[in-house]
């Protein structure tokens, strides 16, 4: 099983949730491709075999979707040490390690009362890990249509949310002094990608930034992505070095990547 098929497959499980749930992470990027407003470049997207699904924390979540899931074939499988433990949801081996996972975002100082971690909360048979920062990829979500004219084969076309372009680049700033090095890199990569499929519609980023993200982020977070896009990009660093060397199938210049990046969100969040 491909991973488009695999995608299809989760996809068909979480339906009668589809409403409420916005698809982040890398698979949020390769979908990006299929937006009208996208200038699809000849190479290929990053690749990821984990699907991220996110939800806010008012979503209105009924019924049983781990059982939705597990009919559809998906595994639980236990992760961390959190209480209630963090789970993955994989089509096995077979499927080179295809999993799903559900996210909900991190309100507050991030410990319960118990001094314990507030990590994780269970909802509707899952049970979503919580992070820092995933808000901001949920205000004013996108749809993209996906289907057999897509590759991706599922009975019939489906509308599904994912981040607005804006959003994706606004969190991938937040969250770049938290991140491992590698994948600060890669982050940085997606940053750079993003710009490349959407720079032809750079007023309409400007506008989401100004009009629908900025407002609901607090004065230090927003602060806080225009000094990281600064920081990021003010030099071909290391990191921006070593997200040129992650492609397979092109050459990417560490200067003109920096250039780019610099130039674009200077314009977007001035």
């Amino acid at each position: 099983m491909n991973d488009f098929a695999a995608f299809a497959r989760l996809i068909q499980a979480v339906e009668p949730w589809r409403a409420h749930l916005v698809i982040v992470g890398g698979w949020a990027h390769r979908l990006f491709r299929f937006h009208p407003m996208a200038s699809v470049p000849s190479y290929q997207p990053l690749l990821t075999r984990d699907t991220d699904l996110a939800f806010a924390n008012r979503a209105p979540l009924v019924g049983d979707i781990k059982s939705s899931l597990v009919t559809a074939g998906f595994q639980e499988e236990v992760v961390g040490d959190f209480h209630p433990p963090a789970t993955h949801y994989t089509l096995g081996d077979d499927d080179a390690g295809f999993y799903a996972e559900f996210l909900t975002p991190l309100q507050g100082s991030g410990i319960r009362r118990s001094g314990a971690p507030d990590a994780t909360v269970s909802k509707a048979g899952i049970t979503a890990q919580k992070l820092r920062y995933l808000d901001a990829l949920l205000v004013k979500p996108w749809l993209v249509r996906i289907g057999p004219e897509q590759g991706i084969p599922l009975p019939k076309a489906s509308d599904l949310q994912i981040p607005n372009p804006m959003s994706f680049i606004a969190q991938k700033l937040l969250i770049q002094h938290e991140r491992r090095p590698d994948k600060r890199a890669q982050d940085i990569l997606y940053v750079h990608d993003t710009i490349e499929l959407f720079g032809g519609v750079l007023p309409q980023l400007k506008s989401l930034w100004e009009n629908d993200i900025r407002p609901t982020l607090s004065t230090k977070a927003s602060r806080r992505v225009i000094d990281a896009s600064r920081e990021c990009f003010s030099s071909a660093n290391d990191v921006i070095r070593d997200a040129a060397r992650i492609p397979q199938d092109r050459t990417l210049s560490p200067e003109r990547m920096r250039a780019a990046c610099h130039l674009a969100l200077a314009e977007v969040l001035a």
